[in-house]
């Protein structure tokens, strides 16, 4: 009988110190094997150390190209310990048969809070008056100084982030219209507008919380930014690449835009020796921080837990329904039956072609789930114990077998 891999042999990397509770829960479902570092690897490192590791954890910097990922012909699954997933490129994981995952909604509420005091700052003009303290002046005024109660925020993008982020500023007294690319139901009293343009023309403080999709690359231009109100305030925690840092400086030193907070940028430092270079660290009225959004203490324990929780559940059971490169597929655990995991090209005739070969060999299914994505398919079966052997040379002879899997 065949068996997938003791726990005690199946590799785990974790990259870029992942949170502490990633560890636990691996230990705790009895995953041993597990390197951890504390750093991101270049890619000649990150070469040599995926080629032994069945799953391996990241955040931000550690780049899984294809070229990397040809090099991993032992791995399983990636986890991102993050919201995005960038870093990683899905096709080819998904054409190798490696499904994904992220931490898609546990770090929402450290973007919404951060971006809330971020709004409160720029009212009340605290990045310049901070900026002329530190260099002994005292500035001590009250000109463009504002509480933010009464304001209009425009959120652009009401997913996890955008719909906390409006009931936190309504609890403030603030006035919420948001866009989205679909209808979304409001929470509390906010108020869905049609168009970008109607939010930019309305809205007091603009902050965008969108994904990186085509739609959104340089959605913030300099066309946009024309149309938003004179002296208004711009928020970007969302994804470097919407916004088009140049045609913001450009509003900022016109004074068509009073100031702005970035987290997010087109290019990024790959480490904290290189140095950040943007066209925007001359101004004392915006805020610059360094992708930070969602680096709270409580954000990453959350973050730990959810990713890891994912990795248990693929290798324990193959679960990929919260992938996001992947069919999502799951069966309910059933005792006296073998699971096994065929993962194939989305060609026409594999189901077929499965089950007449294991209808020819006599082998009884006892439940299936089939899903595809693209150019894959994820095929999940449950047979009767006594034929996984066989099963497992019927599923490997199929020519459009990508790898074969038995969980138990």
């Amino acid at each position: 009988m065949t068996h997938s891999l003791d726990k005690n042999k199946i590799r785990f990397l974790l990259l870029e110190g992942v949170h502490d509770n990633a560890l636990k829960v691996l230990k705790d479902a009895g995953y041993t094997n597990i390197e951890y570092l504390s750093h991101a690897l270049d890619k000649d490192e990150l070469i040599e150390k995926i080629a032994d590791a069945h799953f391996v954890g990241i955040r931000s910097r550690t780049q899984l190209t294809r070229e990397v990922l040809q090099h991993a012909k032992k791995l399983v699954a990636i986890g991102c310990f993050c919201i995005g997933t960038n870093q990683v490129d899905l096709d080819a994981a998904r054409e190798l048969g490696i499904p994904v995952f992220n931490a898609p909604y546990s770090n929402t509420r450290s973007v919404a809070e951060l971006v809330l005091a971020e709004t409160i700052m720029l009212y009340r003009g605290i990045p310049e008056k901070n900026a002329v303290v530190h260099r002994g002046g005292w500035g001590k005024s009250a000109t463009n100084s504002h509480e933010v109660r009464g304001k209009t925020i425009g959120i652009v993008g009401y997913g996890s982030i955008g719909s906390q982020l409006s009931v936190l500023a309504e609890n403030l007294g603030m006035k919420v219209i948001y866009h989205d690319v679909v209808t979304k139901l409001p929470l509390g009293n906010a108020t869905q507008v049609a168009s970008l343009d109607e939010l930019l023309a309305n809205a007091d403080v603009v902050s965008l919380h969108v994904p990186d999709v085509p739609s959104t690359r340089y959605m913030m231009k300099a066309e946009q930014f024309i149309k938003m109100k004179e002296g208004s305030y711009f928020i970007n925690a969302a994804r470097g690449t919407c916004v088009e840092i140049d045609d913001l400086a450009a509003a900022i030193e016109s004074g068509k835009i009073l100031g702005a907070a970035v987290d997010v940028f087109p290019k990024e430092p790959k480490s904290a020796e290189e140095e950040f270079v943007s066209p925007l660290r001359k101004y004392d009225n915006v805020i610059l921080t360094p992708h930070i959004g969602g680096s709270t203490q409580e954000a990453q324990a959350n973050i730990g837990l959810e990713v890891a929780e994912k990795f248990v559940k693929y290798s324990d059971q193959g679960d990929t329904v919260t992938a996001v490169n992947f069919p999502h597929v799951t069966i309910p655990f059933k005792d006296g039956s073998h699971r096994l995991l065929h993962i194939h090209q989305n060609v026409p005739g594999v189901l077929s072609q499965v089950n007449s070969l294991f209808a020819d060999a006599g082998i009884n299914i006892l439940a299936q789930n089939l899903m595809t994505e693209e150019d894959v398919g994820y095929l999940m079966m449950d047979i009767d114990s006594d034929y996984s052997d066989t099963a497992l040379e019927v599923l490997r002879g199929i020519e459009a077998t990508i790898r074969v899997r038995v969980l138990y």
